[in-house]
């Protein structure tokens, strides 16, 4: 299925967390977009990769009639939605009918409330960076507000062609997946993403690098280790979060075939971030 990016300024949205203390630095509210440019085989929100296709593969299972037909067009009625996930967990196409186009202005509407309770908005996804225009816009409003803006990313963009999103970026939380096998964990050839990372680092916009660290899939020491070597150098103080893998909503078709790493392989991979003096985060 072709991935979907739009040039306007709103965006499918997934769901909108109006408090976290684990997407950034501090309490924040966290937007989630719909669509990425990978697809990824341990991907945790893989509900997030797909625009829905309004297949209606879902509907018979909804047990509270809120996704239906409506003159022939498929319809979501979030009234009546009690969030129970059978309509995810049904998809056959890594997506979800709860989703909303909305505008920079209708998300700052929806966390009005929260605002004062928040330090700053992260936009996660799917993949966050497919909606450049978007962001721009909803990224002003937060400043406005006194708000930080965080994007959690993987990897994938190149900001150098995207002067005007980095400029009203404060962080950014980056994903390196791999450092030799990109294809075969993201389903994309990618050979760039540390460079992206160093060029991030240089600009000191780079908050957090991360690795999901699954032993059968890729050679962790080697990933830690080089993904410190060009970043320490560049900037020591950037966090290194090594994320344990767990099976928890990972597709049935990859979940079960992929190695849950054990706590010494964790430990010595966060020696080894210490030892280029960033910042270790084992999760």
């Amino acid at each position: 299925m072709e991935k979907q990016i739009r040039t306007v300024n709103s965006a499918p949205i997934n769901r909108i967390l109006r408090s976290s203390i684990v997407d950034g630095p501090g309490n924040r509210a966290v937007i989630f977009v719909q669509g990425c440019n990978y697809n990824c085989i341990y991907c945790h929100n893989a509900e997030t990769i797909n625009i829905c296709c309004g297949c209606g593969s879902c509907v018979p299972q909804c047990l509270t009639g809120a996704l239906n037909f409506q003159n022939g067009k498929f319809n979501w009625r979030s009234e009546l939605c009690i969030i129970c996930d059978a309509c995810i967990k049904t998809c056959p196409y890594s997506s979800s009918p709860r989703v909303r186009d909305l505008s920079a202005l209708d998300i700052m509407k929806e966390l009005k409330t929260a605002i004062p309770f928040v330090r700053g908005i992260t936009v996660s996804g799917g993949e966050c960076t497919l909606y450049p225009q978007f962001l721009c816009e909803l990224f002003a409003f937060a400043h406005e507000k006194g708000l930080s803006c965080f994007l959690d990313s993987n990897g994938s963009c190149n900001f150098k062609k995207l002067p005007e999103l980095l400029d009203r970026t404060d962080g950014i939380m980056l994903d390196v997946k791999a450092v030799s096998n990109y294809e075969s964990i993201s389903g994309v050839y990618d050979t760039c993403v540390l460079g992206r990372a160093v060029f991030l680092a240089e600009r000191r916009k780079l908050w957090e690098v991360r690795t999901t660290i699954i032993p059968n899939l890729m050679d962790a020491i080697e990933v830690v280790h080089k993904t410190c070597q060009a970043i320490a150098p560049v900037d020591s103080q950037v966090r290194y979060k090594l994320i344990k893998y767990r099976p928890m909503g990972v597709r049935k078709s990859h979940a079960s075939s992929l190695e849950i790493p054990d706590d010494d392989l964790m430990c010595r991979l966060a020696d080894i971030v210490t030892d280029y003096s960033m910042i270790p985060v084992i999760v």
